[in-house]
């Protein structure tokens, strides 16, 4: 009877579209897949079983949207939410079936924008989704809005709670949700929580209590401290100043530090998650786009204009190895191992797998993705694992199927 408490104990703890051919583009060495709507594929499992390579298998190509510019699974593996900068909404796909459940379609109103190739501001709206993060247990979806000076929480399922009001003090969105193939639409408003100009990343500490956000042209990293009870679910409470233009964060809670890579400069900045202030510099090399850490204190960095990923000692700085990429290395995930990476290099037009050695990133894969690649997640079963990658100027997303071996 002991050992049968025992095995059941154990498992509760356990649980917890087509393309157009590019033809100045070299062609994948397996065949694209051209989605069926009925293909079922299997559910994510809790825990992964271990696996020492991955080996590529196929491409299959989905629409999205105008602009797409970031993916995020949940934590189950069962949707993943495309934040479509141009579409001005975000999309929710079912990962088994590849369909598009719901698509949550922002209300459009006049704003400035930037044109990143003049350098300088234009006409444009503000509700364009550019990063999110999910929270306490998936039920709030943070989406930051490019010209819109700040975030707004979702609540993905429970709709009741979507029930904003514009007062003097707070800003609204609404939203109308629409269902493909089905006249049911909902309607509901979101609260504007306003960081900074220009919000880009968004990351959250593991226990739901903070969140961060780095303000592209505000030069600075906004926290919020969250309250799932009461709208507007979260408040700003610090204000850190940054050196130049901040873009990714990676959250150390063990050590109870965030990294903020400063794109506009050369170096990470560091902040106290005790006192949300300005901890201390890390030097490294310029223009550092993207950034996340394993559990065993390593930072992994995009370099945006050197075309050039590396691994970092978290507590020192130290850079450990690095490896050449593509142009313009963009958006990176870690596999849930952290044994292998993921980049997404923009102008270039491809996707670059590494595996991550003890002293060195060795090449596993460089697959073309045509439309500007920018943003990649991942999911993961027990025999495969699938990278999500958004493509930007063709609303396109990739999903490139590698067989665990």
């Amino acid at each position: 009877m002991q050992a049968l408490l025992s095995y059941f104990t154990f498992l509760l703890l356990a649980s917890g579209c087509q393309t157009v051919p590019d033809n100045n583009k070299p062609t994948d060495l397996l065949a694209v897949s051209i989605i069926k709507p009925d293909t079922i594929r299997p559910a994510l499992p809790s825990v992964p079983k271990p696996y020492t390579n991955l080996e590529y298998e196929k491409k299959e190509v989905l629409a999205a949207a105008s602009g797409t510019k970031s993916v995020i699974f949940n934590s189950s593996g069962s949707k993943i939410y495309a934040m479509n900068l141009e579409g001005m909404s975000v999309y929710e796909f079912d990962q088994s079936t590849r369909k598009i459940t719901r698509e949550f379609k922002f209300k459009p109103t006049r704003g400035t924008g930037w044109d990143y190739n003049k350098s300088r501001p234009i006409a444009s709206f503000q509700e364009k989704p550019v990063e999110a993060c999910f929270s306490h247990d998936d039920k709030i979806l943070w989406v930051s809005l490019h010209n819109a000076d700040g975030i707004v929480p979702i609540w993905v399922d429970d709709f009741s709670k979507n029930n904003a009001k514009a007062t003097q003090s707070q800003k609204i969105k609404p939203v109308t949700v629409i269902y493909p193939g089905s006249n049911k639409k909902d309607s509901f408003s979101v609260p504007l929580i306003e960081t900074g100009k220009t919000p880009k990343v968004i990351s959250r500490t593991a226990d739901s209590k903070y969140l961060l956000v780095s303000n592209w042209h505000s030069r600075n990293v906004s926290v919020l401290e969250m309250d799932e009870t009461t709208s507007p679910y979260g408040k700003v409470i610090s204000e850190v100043p940054v050196s130049a233009i901040p873009r990714g964060i990676a959250v150390d809670d063990k050590n109870k530090k965030s990294f903020v890579a400063i794109m506009g400069g050369s170096s990470l900045a560091v902040i106290n998650n005790e006192t949300w202030k300005s901890d201390t510099i890390l030097n490294v090399w310029s223009s550092p786009r993207h950034i996340v850490m394993d559990t065993s204190g390593h930072l992994f960095v995009s370099y945006n204009s050197l075309g050039t990923i590396a691994c970092l000692n978290a507590a020192t700085g130290k850079q450990l190895f690095t490896a050449k990429t593509h142009a313009q290395p963009r958006t990176i995930v870690l596999s849930k191992n952290h044994k292998f990476i993921f980049v997404t290099c923009y102008t270039s037009d491809y996707v670059d797998v590494y595996k991550i050695n003890a002293d060195n990133f060795e090449k596993v894969s460089s697959l073309p993705c045509a439309g500007h690649p920018v943003g990649v997640d991942i999911f993961e079963n027990d025999n495969t694992l699938e990278a999500w990658v958004c493509s930007y100027s063709n609303g396109l997303i990739n999903i490139y199927s590698f067989k665990k071996k």
